[in-house]
């Protein structure tokens, strides 16, 4: 059974980073290099109008020969995103994500931001689900080797 969006978010924690729409992308930019982080979520007044990732940087600044220093975020943003659940699994998510061709989700629960994941927090979850069952069938062979 895989692992619940809830589970990555106890694991990795609930903190949001974001953006206004009205900041310049070299902002998004610099504040995204500052939390070690590669897409910050586009907040006003309170909701969800986007998502900035560096994927959008390079395709729709530099690309097309735009400035960051003057070019808004509100631009180049993605504003259709997918989002899921805190009782999605994993694997949905990571489906999703294929599916979508992005590589973060915002988390919802009861129309309230609860966090954010990405495909590294995602896969990060899977190895972690996978090393544990390889412990316990490890665990069970010595056990039942040593039985006999």
């Amino acid at each position: 059974m895989s692992k619940l969006i809830r589970d990555v978010l106890k694991n990795k924690g609930d903190a949001i980073h974001s953006i206004s729409a009205g900041a310049t992308v070299y902002q998004a930019l610099e504040q995204m290099a500052n939390e070690d982080v590669g897409a910050l979520l586009v907040m006003d007044n309170g909701k969800v109008s986007g998502l900035i990732s560096e994927r959008e940087y390079a395709r729709k600044v530099i690309l097309e020969g735009r400035s960051s220093l003057n070019t808004e975020v509100k631009k180049i943003m993605l504003t259709k995103v997918p989002f899921v659940n805190p009782d999605m699994s994993v694997d949905e998510c990571l489906a999703l994500m294929t599916d979508k061709r992005c590589r973060h989700l915002p988390v919802f629960e009861n129309k309230e931001l609860v966090g954010l994941v990405s495909i590294g927090d995602l896969v990060k979850a899977q190895i972690a689900e996978k090393e544990y069952f390889i412990h316990q069938l490890e665990d069970y062979i010595h056990g039942a080797g040593s039985a006999t």
